[in-house]
This record gives structure tokens, C-alpha cells and sequence, in this order.
């Protein structure tokens, strides 16, 4: 029999069971995960969290690092999808502003985190795990600046000239300043003797005003 004619083994497909454990590994990492960060989630308590075993983590995780980056991957595709999807609906009805941009960007993940279930308010804090530490250069490079980068593109077009630095400082202000909107929300309570945080518009102001502010300072 020559080489070509060996057929190779084909890979079972994971089975319900499979997939449902390695959900519930992927949900106590990303739990764990964004409250303790990288170095405070063991695998054994993703395990016991999770309520198996610690070699069903290994097995359906890989070791700790390559678990951190499944956790990280897992809702980012959707979160993209969203929000490139809502900002090309939104392009179709006619030209965009600046705050129109930003609300496709901002409103997705926001109104997720309020509805979507606890994951993917965690799922926020783990974000800001990755983007303060350079570390994960590589997961934000994969899974979160190929978005980043399509938002800033369609501002640059409003503001043609302006210094790219400007423009991603503003891209990155902004998702500091919507992860602070969700996760400081208590801060706000206490400041204000219960104010209402549920202003998604009052955040894309602020944010449209800052990027305006950066490439237009005021004169004098």
C-alpha cells in the first residue's frame, strides 16, 4: 500500500458532556482570573471551583498560560462580531461622528456586562487585566487590536491628518474609561449618595469629548 492510499485517523468530534466541562473550567478561570489576576488563580482552585478534577483542567486547558488565553479568546470573537456589525449597520444609514463611532464600540460590551449574565461582567475585569500588563501583548494583539484598530481607522477619517499616537490614545482612554463605568460603579454610589451609573450616553460623551479635546486643544 503506497503512502497516499493511508487514510488518516479521523478526530472524534468533543462529545456534549466535553464541551459542557470545559465551559464550566473556562467560566471558574475567567471568574478567578479577573478577580485574583494570573499569578492569584491556581489550576487547583479553577478545579475546585469548577468541580473537577485538576487533570480534567489540564486536559481541556493546557497549563496555566495557554488556559488564560482560551479564557481571554473565548468571548472576544463575539464581542468583535457585535461591534463591528453594529458599526457597519449603523455606516449604512449615512455618515458617522464621532460619538456615533464610539457607541458601536462602547454600547455592545456595556450592555452585555448589564445583561449578558455575570461572565461577561468578569469578562471586563479580565480585559483589564491583559491591557495593563505587557506581558499579553501578544493575546491584545490577536484578539483585541484588530478591532481597535478598525474603530480608530473610521476616526482618523473624521480627523485626517491627526497624529495616529492621538488617535490610539484616545481608543485606549476610552476602553479604560468604559471598564471604569462598570467597575467602579460603587465609587460612583458613594460619590454621589446613589447617582444612576446606567448612562451609557453620559460615557460616549465623555469619551467623544476627551478624543476631541486631545486633537483639538484649546487656543490661548
Amino acid at each position: 500500500m503506497t503512502q497516499k492510499n493511508i487514510e488518516k485517523p479521523r478526530q472524534r468530534a468533543p462529545s456534549q458532556r466535553s464541551l459542557q466541562t470545559k465551559a464550566k473550567i473556562l467560566d471558574a478561570a475567567e471568574c478567578l482570573f479577573a478577580d485574583r489576576g494570573f499569578e492569584g488563580a491556581s489550576i487547583r482552585d479553577i478545579a475546585a471551583r469548577a468541580g473537577v478534577q485538576v487533570g480534567l483542567v489540564h486536559h481541556h486547558g493546557g497549563g496555566k498560560e495557554e488556559l488564560f488565553y482560551q479564557t481571554v479568546a473565548r468571548r472576544a470573537g463575539e464581542l468583535a462580531r457585535i461591534r463591528v456589525e453594529t458599526l457597519e449597520a449603523l455606516q449604512a444609514s449615512g455618515p458617522l461622528n464621532l460619538r456615533d463611532i464610539l457607541d458601536c464600540f462602547i454600547r455592545p460590551y456595556v450592555t452585555l456586562a448589564l445583561s449578558g449574565g455575570d461572565g461577561w461582567m468578569a469578562y471586563g475585569r479580565l480585559v483589564a487585566h491583559v491591557s495593563v500588563d505587557p506581558r499579553w501583548r501578544d493575546i491584545a494583539a490577536e484578539y483585541f487590536d484588530p478591532t481597535a484598530q478598525r474603530f480608530i481607522a473610521e476616526i482618523a477619517k473624521l480627523y485626517p491628518g491627526t497624529d495616529p499616537a492621538l488617535l490610539a490614545s484616545g481608543q485606549v482612554y476610552s476602553v479604560s474609561a468604559m471598564l471604569a463605568h462598570l467597575n467602579s460603579a460603587w465609587r460612583v454610589e458613594a460619590l454621589s449618595k446613589g447617582g444612576d451609573l446606567a448612562q451609557i450616553d453620559s460615557l460616549i460623551a465623555f469619551c467623544a469629548a476627551g478624543i476631541e479635546a486631545m486633537i483639538s486643544p484649546p487656543q490661548g
